[in-house]
Protein backbone atom coordinates (compact mmCIF):
# COMPACT_ATOMS: atom_id res chain seq x y z
CA UNK A 1 0.00 0.00 0.00
CA UNK A 2 1.39 3.37 -1.03
CA UNK A 3 1.43 5.97 1.72
CA UNK A 4 0.50 9.46 0.57
CA UNK A 5 2.79 11.79 2.48
CA UNK A 6 1.56 15.06 3.93
CA UNK A 7 3.62 18.17 3.34
CA UNK A 8 5.02 19.77 6.49
CA UNK A 9 6.81 22.91 7.67
CA UNK A 10 9.04 22.35 10.70
CA UNK A 11 9.51 25.04 13.34
CA UNK A 12 12.97 24.99 14.94
CA UNK A 13 13.84 28.59 15.80
CA UNK A 14 17.39 29.06 17.19
CA UNK A 15 17.97 25.29 17.41
CA UNK A 16 18.28 23.73 13.98
CA UNK A 17 21.42 21.63 13.81
CA UNK A 18 21.86 21.86 17.58
CA UNK A 19 21.03 19.36 20.33
CA UNK A 20 17.50 20.61 21.03
CA UNK A 21 16.72 20.63 17.31
CA UNK A 22 17.06 16.86 16.96
CA UNK A 23 13.38 16.38 16.03
CA UNK A 24 13.69 18.75 13.07
CA UNK A 25 16.99 17.16 12.04
CA UNK A 26 15.52 13.68 12.17
CA UNK A 27 12.57 14.68 10.00
CA UNK A 28 14.79 16.40 7.43
CA UNK A 29 16.86 13.22 7.15
CA UNK A 30 14.01 10.73 7.10
CA UNK A 31 10.24 10.57 7.24
CA UNK A 32 7.85 8.01 5.83
CA UNK A 33 4.72 10.08 6.48
CA UNK A 34 5.74 13.71 5.90
CA UNK A 35 7.39 15.50 3.01
CA UNK A 36 9.33 18.30 4.68
CA UNK A 37 9.07 21.43 2.53
CA UNK A 38 10.85 23.87 4.84
CA UNK A 39 12.34 24.62 8.23
CA UNK A 40 11.88 27.81 10.25
CA UNK A 41 15.01 29.17 11.94
CA UNK A 42 15.85 32.84 11.35
CA UNK A 43 19.50 32.29 12.32
CA UNK A 44 20.00 30.09 9.26
CA UNK A 45 17.53 31.64 6.81
CA UNK A 46 18.41 31.10 3.16
CA UNK A 47 20.44 27.96 3.74
CA UNK A 48 19.73 24.36 2.78
CA UNK A 49 18.60 22.17 5.71
CA UNK A 50 20.53 19.10 4.59
CA UNK A 51 23.77 20.99 4.12
CA UNK A 52 23.38 22.63 7.54
CA UNK A 53 23.29 19.14 9.07
CA UNK A 54 26.52 18.25 7.29
CA UNK A 55 24.69 16.04 4.81
CA UNK A 56 24.18 16.40 1.07
CA UNK A 57 21.90 19.11 -0.32
CA UNK A 58 18.28 18.28 0.56
CA UNK A 59 16.51 21.10 -1.32
CA UNK A 60 14.66 21.84 1.91
CA UNK A 61 14.98 25.59 2.47
CA UNK A 62 15.34 27.28 5.84
CA UNK A 63 13.09 30.30 6.30
CA UNK A 64 13.29 33.25 8.68
CA UNK A 65 9.67 33.02 9.81
CA UNK A 66 6.24 31.61 9.02
CA UNK A 67 5.24 34.45 6.67
CA UNK A 68 8.41 34.11 4.61
CA UNK A 69 7.87 30.37 4.34
CA UNK A 70 4.27 30.70 3.15
CA UNK A 71 5.17 33.48 0.72
CA UNK A 72 7.85 31.34 -0.92
CA UNK A 73 6.25 27.91 -0.93
CA UNK A 74 4.00 27.01 -3.84
CA UNK A 75 1.16 26.06 -1.50
CA UNK A 76 0.35 26.04 2.21
CA UNK A 77 1.77 22.85 3.78
CA UNK A 78 -0.62 20.35 5.30
CA UNK A 79 1.14 20.41 8.68
CA UNK A 80 3.09 22.64 11.03
CA UNK A 81 5.47 20.55 13.16
CA UNK A 82 6.97 21.81 16.40
CA UNK A 83 10.45 20.48 15.75
CA UNK A 84 12.31 21.26 18.96
CA UNK A 85 12.89 19.00 21.96
CA UNK A 86 13.79 21.36 24.83
CA UNK A 87 13.94 20.63 28.53
CA UNK A 88 11.43 23.42 29.14
CA UNK A 89 7.90 22.22 29.82
CA UNK A 90 5.92 24.99 28.12
CA UNK A 91 6.29 26.90 24.88
CA UNK A 92 6.76 30.67 24.85
CA UNK A 93 4.07 33.27 24.13
CA UNK A 94 5.69 33.98 20.76
CA UNK A 95 5.59 30.30 19.85
CA UNK A 96 1.92 30.12 20.86
CA UNK A 97 1.19 32.98 18.49
CA UNK A 98 2.94 31.22 15.61
CA UNK A 99 1.00 28.01 16.23
CA UNK A 100 -2.27 29.94 16.20
CA UNK A 101 -1.20 31.64 12.95
CA UNK A 102 -0.41 28.26 11.40
CA UNK A 103 -3.88 27.05 12.38
CA UNK A 104 -5.46 30.11 10.73
CA UNK A 105 -3.62 29.20 7.53
CA UNK A 106 -5.25 25.75 7.63
CA UNK A 107 -2.28 23.71 8.82
CA UNK A 108 -2.65 20.70 11.13
CA UNK A 109 -0.43 20.95 14.23
CA UNK A 110 1.99 18.13 15.04
CA UNK A 111 3.43 18.39 18.54
CA UNK A 112 6.10 16.26 20.20
CA UNK A 113 6.23 18.05 23.56
CA UNK A 114 5.00 16.91 26.96
CA UNK A 115 2.69 19.93 26.86
CA UNK A 116 -0.40 18.61 25.10
CA UNK A 117 -1.83 21.17 22.68
CA UNK A 118 -5.04 19.13 22.38
CA UNK A 119 -5.78 19.95 26.05
CA UNK A 120 -5.11 23.68 25.66
CA UNK A 121 -8.46 25.50 25.51
CA UNK A 122 -7.26 28.29 23.24
CA UNK A 123 -5.67 25.85 20.79
CA UNK A 124 -8.70 23.56 20.82
CA UNK A 125 -11.09 26.42 20.10
CA UNK A 126 -8.92 27.70 17.27
CA UNK A 127 -8.60 24.20 15.80
CA UNK A 128 -12.38 23.82 15.73
CA UNK A 129 -12.79 27.28 14.22
CA UNK A 130 -10.20 26.58 11.50
CA UNK A 131 -11.21 22.98 10.85
CA UNK A 132 -7.75 21.57 11.52
CA UNK A 133 -6.41 18.75 13.70
CA UNK A 134 -3.93 18.70 16.57
CA UNK A 135 -1.79 15.60 17.02
CA UNK A 136 0.11 15.22 20.31
CA UNK A 137 2.73 12.55 19.62
CA UNK A 138 3.67 12.07 23.27
CA UNK A 139 0.10 11.76 24.52
CA UNK A 140 -0.16 8.24 25.99
CA UNK A 141 -2.96 5.82 25.11
CA UNK A 142 -5.97 5.53 27.36
CA UNK A 143 -5.53 3.31 30.41
CA UNK A 144 -7.53 0.47 28.85
CA UNK A 145 -5.10 0.37 25.91
CA UNK A 146 -1.86 0.32 27.92
CA UNK A 147 0.19 -2.81 28.59
CA UNK A 148 2.22 -4.15 31.49
CA UNK A 149 5.15 -6.53 31.09
CA UNK A 150 3.98 -10.10 30.44
CA UNK A 151 7.11 -12.09 29.61
CA UNK A 152 5.84 -12.71 26.07
CA UNK A 153 9.13 -11.24 24.85
CA UNK A 154 10.59 -14.72 25.45
CA UNK A 155 8.67 -15.93 22.37
CA UNK A 156 10.64 -13.66 20.07
CA UNK A 157 13.17 -15.94 18.37
CA UNK A 158 14.82 -13.49 15.96
CA UNK A 159 17.69 -11.18 16.98
CA UNK A 160 16.61 -8.10 18.91
CA UNK A 161 19.22 -5.34 18.85
CA UNK A 162 19.06 -2.20 21.01
CA UNK A 163 20.83 0.93 19.80
CA UNK A 164 21.78 2.56 23.10
CA UNK A 165 24.05 5.52 23.83
CA UNK A 166 26.23 7.31 26.32
CA UNK A 167 24.05 10.45 26.37
CA UNK A 168 20.92 12.09 25.03
CA UNK A 169 20.84 13.47 21.47
CA UNK A 170 23.99 11.68 20.33
CA UNK A 171 22.71 9.91 17.20
CA UNK A 172 20.97 6.75 18.44
CA UNK A 173 17.85 7.31 16.36
CA UNK A 174 19.85 8.23 13.25
CA UNK A 175 21.93 5.07 13.52
CA UNK A 176 18.81 2.96 14.09
CA UNK A 177 17.05 4.47 11.07
CA UNK A 178 20.08 4.14 8.78
CA UNK A 179 20.80 0.58 9.89
CA UNK A 180 17.16 -0.37 9.42
CA UNK A 181 17.21 1.00 5.87
CA UNK A 182 20.52 -0.73 5.08
CA UNK A 183 19.32 -4.13 6.28
CA UNK A 184 16.07 -3.91 4.34
CA UNK A 185 17.90 -2.80 1.20
CA UNK A 186 19.90 -6.05 1.40
CA UNK A 187 16.84 -8.26 1.71
CA UNK A 188 17.08 -8.72 5.47
CA UNK A 189 13.64 -7.82 6.81
CA UNK A 190 14.24 -5.42 9.67
CA UNK A 191 11.61 -3.69 11.81
CA UNK A 192 12.48 -0.70 13.97
CA UNK A 193 10.72 -0.10 17.28
CA UNK A 194 10.27 3.58 18.11
CA UNK A 195 10.79 4.73 21.69
CA UNK A 196 10.64 8.52 21.20
CA UNK A 197 8.51 11.20 19.59
CA UNK A 198 10.74 11.86 16.57
CA UNK A 199 10.83 8.30 15.28
CA UNK A 200 7.05 8.11 15.71
CA UNK A 201 6.78 11.27 13.59
CA UNK A 202 9.06 9.63 11.04
CA UNK A 203 6.51 6.87 10.63
CA UNK A 204 7.58 3.93 12.79
CA UNK A 205 4.67 1.48 12.87
CA UNK A 206 5.51 0.01 16.27
CA UNK A 207 6.54 1.67 19.52
CA UNK A 208 5.71 4.35 22.05
CA UNK A 209 7.19 7.53 23.46
CA UNK A 210 8.58 6.00 26.64
CA UNK A 211 9.18 9.18 28.60
CA UNK A 212 5.49 10.07 28.36
CA UNK A 213 4.36 6.86 30.06
CA UNK A 214 3.78 6.06 33.73
CA UNK A 215 6.64 3.77 34.79
CA UNK A 216 4.20 0.91 35.42
CA UNK A 217 3.50 0.78 31.67
CA UNK A 218 6.72 1.96 30.01
CA UNK A 219 8.37 -1.46 29.97
CA UNK A 220 5.14 -3.23 29.03
CA UNK A 221 4.49 -0.92 26.07
CA UNK A 222 7.90 -1.55 24.54
CA UNK A 223 7.66 -5.30 25.16
CA UNK A 224 4.23 -5.23 23.51
CA UNK A 225 5.62 -3.32 20.51
CA UNK A 226 8.43 -5.84 19.98
CA UNK A 227 6.06 -8.81 20.30
CA UNK A 228 3.53 -7.23 17.93
CA UNK A 229 6.25 -6.58 15.36
CA UNK A 230 7.42 -10.18 15.69
CA UNK A 231 3.90 -11.62 15.40
CA UNK A 232 2.66 -9.46 12.51
CA UNK A 233 5.72 -8.70 10.37
CA UNK A 234 7.68 -11.98 10.33
CA UNK A 235 10.96 -10.04 10.60
CA UNK A 236 14.49 -11.38 10.37
CA UNK A 237 15.69 -8.86 12.97
CA UNK A 238 14.18 -6.21 15.24
CA UNK A 239 15.97 -2.96 16.08
CA UNK A 240 14.98 -1.01 19.19
CA UNK A 241 15.74 2.71 19.26
CA UNK A 242 17.54 3.83 22.42
CA UNK A 243 16.82 6.79 24.67
CA UNK A 244 19.27 8.75 26.84
CA UNK A 245 21.83 6.45 28.51
CA UNK A 246 21.80 3.75 31.15
CA UNK A 247 24.25 5.84 33.19
CA UNK A 248 22.33 9.11 32.88
CA UNK A 249 20.99 10.20 36.30
CA UNK A 250 18.09 12.19 34.85
CA UNK A 251 16.40 9.49 32.76
CA UNK A 252 15.27 5.87 33.13
CA UNK A 253 14.42 5.05 29.50
CA UNK A 254 17.50 3.01 28.56
CA UNK A 255 17.08 0.74 31.58
CA UNK A 256 13.45 0.24 30.58
CA UNK A 257 14.49 -0.63 27.02
CA UNK A 258 16.94 -3.26 28.29
CA UNK A 259 14.27 -4.77 30.54
CA UNK A 260 11.47 -4.62 27.98
CA UNK A 261 13.20 -5.87 24.85
CA UNK A 262 15.79 -8.18 26.45
CA UNK A 263 18.09 -7.53 23.46
CA UNK A 264 20.43 -10.15 22.03
CA UNK A 265 22.98 -7.44 21.33
CA UNK A 266 23.63 -3.73 21.76
CA UNK A 267 25.12 -1.16 19.41
CA UNK A 268 26.46 1.72 21.50
CA UNK A 269 26.37 5.30 20.17
CA UNK A 270 28.94 7.78 21.49
CA UNK A 271 30.02 11.39 20.78
CA UNK A 272 33.81 11.36 21.46
CA UNK A 273 34.21 15.15 21.48
CA UNK A 274 31.43 15.78 24.00
CA UNK A 275 32.84 16.63 27.43
CA UNK A 276 29.61 17.15 29.38
CA UNK A 277 26.13 15.68 29.06
CA UNK A 278 23.90 17.78 26.83
CA UNK A 279 21.79 20.26 28.81
CA UNK A 280 23.75 19.34 31.97
CA UNK A 281 27.04 21.29 31.87
CA UNK A 282 28.12 20.04 35.31
CA UNK A 283 27.75 16.35 34.49
CA UNK A 284 30.87 14.89 32.89
CA UNK A 285 30.34 12.42 30.05
CA UNK A 286 30.93 8.74 30.82
CA UNK A 287 33.52 6.76 28.90
CA UNK A 288 32.52 4.13 26.38
CA UNK A 289 34.19 1.52 28.59
CA UNK A 290 32.17 2.46 31.67
CA UNK A 291 28.89 2.46 29.72
CA UNK A 292 29.64 -0.96 28.27
CA UNK A 293 30.41 -2.32 31.73
CA UNK A 294 27.14 -0.91 33.09
CA UNK A 295 25.02 -2.28 30.21
CA UNK A 296 26.55 -5.73 30.45
CA UNK A 297 26.37 -5.77 34.26
CA UNK A 298 22.63 -5.11 34.48
CA UNK A 299 21.51 -7.17 31.49
CA UNK A 300 22.33 -10.34 29.59
CA UNK A 301 23.16 -8.25 26.55
CA UNK A 302 26.57 -7.80 24.96
CA UNK A 303 27.77 -4.67 23.17
CA UNK A 304 28.71 -5.83 19.67
CA UNK A 305 29.67 -2.58 17.91
CA UNK A 306 30.25 1.14 18.42
CA UNK A 307 28.69 3.95 16.38
CA UNK A 308 30.17 7.43 16.71
CA UNK A 309 28.69 10.90 16.45
CA UNK A 310 31.08 13.24 14.65
CA UNK A 311 29.86 16.42 16.34
CA UNK A 312 32.74 18.90 16.85
CA UNK A 313 35.19 16.56 15.11
CA UNK A 314 37.17 17.34 11.96
CA UNK A 315 37.18 15.00 8.98
CA UNK A 316 40.77 14.10 9.82
CA UNK A 317 40.02 13.20 13.43
CA UNK A 318 37.20 10.73 12.78
CA UNK A 319 39.23 7.88 11.18
CA UNK A 320 41.90 8.18 13.87
CA UNK A 321 39.30 7.89 16.63
CA UNK A 322 37.72 4.89 14.90
CA UNK A 323 41.12 3.21 14.67
CA UNK A 324 41.81 3.92 18.36
CA UNK A 325 38.43 2.58 19.51
CA UNK A 326 38.76 -0.60 17.48
CA UNK A 327 42.26 -1.14 18.83
CA UNK A 328 41.33 -0.56 22.48
CA UNK A 329 37.83 -2.04 22.61
CA UNK A 330 38.16 -4.79 20.01
CA UNK A 331 34.75 -3.80 18.65
CA UNK A 332 33.86 -2.71 15.09
CA UNK A 333 33.46 1.06 15.13
CA UNK A 334 32.04 3.45 12.55
CA UNK A 335 30.40 6.81 11.91
CA UNK A 336 27.20 5.93 10.09
CA UNK A 337 26.62 9.33 8.50
CA UNK A 338 30.15 9.47 7.08
CA UNK A 339 30.94 5.83 6.38
CA UNK A 340 27.63 4.00 6.22
CA UNK A 341 26.42 0.87 8.01
CA UNK A 342 28.62 -1.84 6.52
CA UNK A 343 30.58 -2.53 9.72
CA UNK A 344 27.38 -2.75 11.74
CA UNK A 345 25.76 -5.09 9.23
CA UNK A 346 28.88 -7.27 9.14
CA UNK A 347 28.95 -7.44 12.94
CA UNK A 348 25.29 -8.51 13.02
CA UNK A 349 25.94 -11.18 10.39
CA UNK A 350 28.94 -12.45 12.36
CA UNK A 351 26.95 -12.75 15.59
CA UNK A 352 23.80 -14.04 13.91
CA UNK A 353 24.90 -16.16 10.90
CA UNK A 354 21.33 -16.88 9.81
CA UNK A 355 21.12 -13.26 8.62
CA UNK A 356 23.65 -14.09 5.91
CA UNK A 357 21.14 -16.51 4.40
CA UNK A 358 18.61 -13.69 4.05
CA UNK A 359 20.79 -11.36 2.01
CA UNK A 360 19.35 -10.91 -1.46
CA UNK A 361 22.24 -11.93 -3.67
CA UNK A 362 20.38 -10.59 -6.73
CA UNK A 363 21.07 -7.10 -5.45
CA UNK A 364 24.74 -7.61 -6.28
CA UNK A 365 25.49 -5.30 -3.37
CA UNK A 366 28.59 -6.18 -1.35
CA UNK A 367 28.60 -5.27 2.31
CA UNK A 368 31.24 -2.63 1.73
CA UNK A 369 28.83 -0.68 -0.48
CA UNK A 370 25.99 -0.57 2.03
CA UNK A 371 25.15 2.87 3.33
Amino acid sequence: MTIVKKTALVYCQNEFGLVDGKTAAGLVRHSEIYTIVGVIDSLLAGKDAGEELGDKKSNIPIFANLNEALNNLSEVPNCYIYGKAPLETYISIEERFLILEAMKKGMDIINGLHQFFSEDQEFVQMAIQCGIQIRDIRKPPQLKDLHVFTGQISRVNVPVIAILGTDCACGKMTTAVELNKALNSMGIKSIMIATGQTSLMQGSKYGASMDALISQFAIGEIEHAVVQAFDHENPDIILVEGQSAVSHPAFMSSIGILKASMPDGVILQHPPARKFRCDFPRLVMPTVESEIQLIEAISHSQVIAIALSHENLTAEEIPEIIKDYESRLRLPTTDVLNYGCQKLVQSLCNYFPKLNQKINRDLKTPLLAIR
